[in-house]
């Protein structure tokens, strides 16, 4: 499988990149590798990879995808030689695998999963985790029952600078959170990803397995490598893409583990290219104890967010947080000492001294710095599958924060104010609305 354009990624090969891979400090012997097998090496499963191969006790054991220059690719950054397969389950199942990461479309995430759990394998594997919340439940449960170490790509998760902004947040930094938002800004319009004709596949059998248990439609080159992402057979949109990104480090600071509403609003409102997913999106949730969430998408205009142009913001009684890529920042606020007056005609003067009676909130402003390279969350995932503890990231969380997106786009599709148990993973006010908690495989796959 691929998640990549088709031109090669980002990440382009070179000789400076093969030198890192191969020039570590300390090279483990062999009994102390982790052989991981990778699925999927365009585009994120590229990125993936460069994270695993800055540590020395991982081995690139196999690869897989559909594509040969990308495994070629990974191939020349690799210590040795790994070995190639187009079968995802060929790679599984050998024995010289003893984890595999998985990073291809996630329509095929649980699939893919569920087989390499019950294989006796680890399992890394990219955000977001499943297509439904259905899946993500079924992925949780195997990986219990079959007793695997599992980390999902949400690689924040592993950054210290923001394990310390969660654990401020939680620990009442910011007083009492009322809304926290996450954004992503970007000026697609007006051709966005373009409108190509359906025509036939380059390949019939290739075309084929990238569906896999996603309907059978005709061939559309947006369909494929990157741009899968704008098609709901085979992801969330954005809202999954970057929102499960957002929900998980907002979920994680205010320490709560479900939503207890959504609703949505959106739509194609500017784009005049064959996408399905809004271009324009609004989703807020509510959890309990007073606090709301809301992830805004603006694909047609690319102002910034707000004055600090942060990703994401935390707006508590006392403070805020900002939270940008490599640094997060925390601006006070002022107080009230008494109630604020009532407005007459009569004494406005003393009603302006009342009005600045206000003092400080006793939080002091702080700018903290840091990284969250994808490495941090490879280095996690490798320890515990030497320890055999809980990764930072494990399926469960991973299934929390991506299942809560999920819901937000049910809201969307229906059209409501849909209240949710985080227990039963149901809608408990539009029956109608759990339908599309779950899908139909295309046969014959089956979960």
């Amino acid at each position: 499988m691929t998640t990549i354009m088709t031109t090669i990624s980002r990440r382009k090969f070179t000789a400076a990149s093969a030198a890192t891979a191969l020039s570590y400090s300390q090279i483990p012997g062999a009994n102390d590798r982790v052989r991981i097998g990778y699925i999927g090496l365009g585009n994120r499963g590229d990125q993936v990879h460069d994270g695993f191969l800055e540590h020395g006790d991982q081995q690139t054991a196999a690869i897989c995808d559909l594509k040969d220059d990308y495994m070629d690719l990974a191939a020349r950054k690799s210590r040795g030689t790994p070995a190639r397969y187009k079968d995802y389950r060929k790679l599984i199942e050998s024995k010289d695998v003893d984890a595999v990461a998985i990073a291809t479309p996630d329509h095929w995430h649980a699939l893919m999963f569920v087989e390499a759990c019950r294989a006796g394998k680890d399992v890394y594997v990219e955000k977001p985790l499943s297509l439904t919340v259905a899946e993500g439940r079924k992925m949780v449960d195997v990986a219990a029952e079959t007793k695997r170490v599992t980390q999902v790509g949400i690689h924040r998760r592993s950054a210290k600078f923001l394990q310390e902004a969660a654990e401020l947040v939680r620990g009442g930094g910011l007083g009492h959170v009322t809304v926290a938002k996450g954004w992503h800004v970007m000026n697609e319009w007006p051709v966005g990803i373009g409108n190509p004709p359906d025509g036939p596949p380059p390949n019939e059998e290739e075309w084929d397995r990238w569906l896999g248990p996603a309907p059978k439609v005709p061939y559309n080159s947006n369909r494929t490598f990157y741009n899968f992402r704008w098609f709901y057979n085979y992801s969330g949109g954005q809202l999954t893409n970057f929102g499960v990104h957002y929900m998980d480090m907002l979920r994680w600071c205010l320490g709560k583990d479900a939503p207890i509403a959504v609703t949505a609003m959106g739509g194609k409102y500017a784009m005049r290219d064959n996408r399905e997913i809004p271009d324009t999106l609004e989703v807020l949730w509510q959890f309990e104890g007073g606090s709301m969430v809301v992830f805004s998408q603006y694909n047609a205009n690319a102002a910034p967010s707000n004055a600090q142009n942060s990703e994401m913001e935390i707006r508590g009684t006392k403070a805020t947080m900002y939270l940008h890529g490599n640094r997060w920042e925390v601006v006070p606020e002022q107080n009230r000492d008494q109630p604020r007056p009532v407005r007459t005609p009569i004494g406005r003067e003393d009603q302006r001294a009342q009005e600045r009676k206000v003092r400080a909130s006793g939080v002091e402003p702080r700018t903290v710095k840091g990284s969250a390279d994808t490495a941090f969350h490879a280095r996690n995932f490798l320890d515990c599958v030497k320890s055999r503890a809980k990764c930072n990231c494990d399926v469960l969380t991973g299934h929390r924060s991506t299942a809560a997106t999920l819901i937000g786009n049910i809201a969307l599709k229906t059209k409501s104010y849909l209240e949710w148990d985080g227990k039963t993973e149901k809608f408990t006010n539009n029956a109608a609305a759990n339908r599309y908690l779950s899908y139909q495989y295309r046969a014959p796959y089956k979960l």
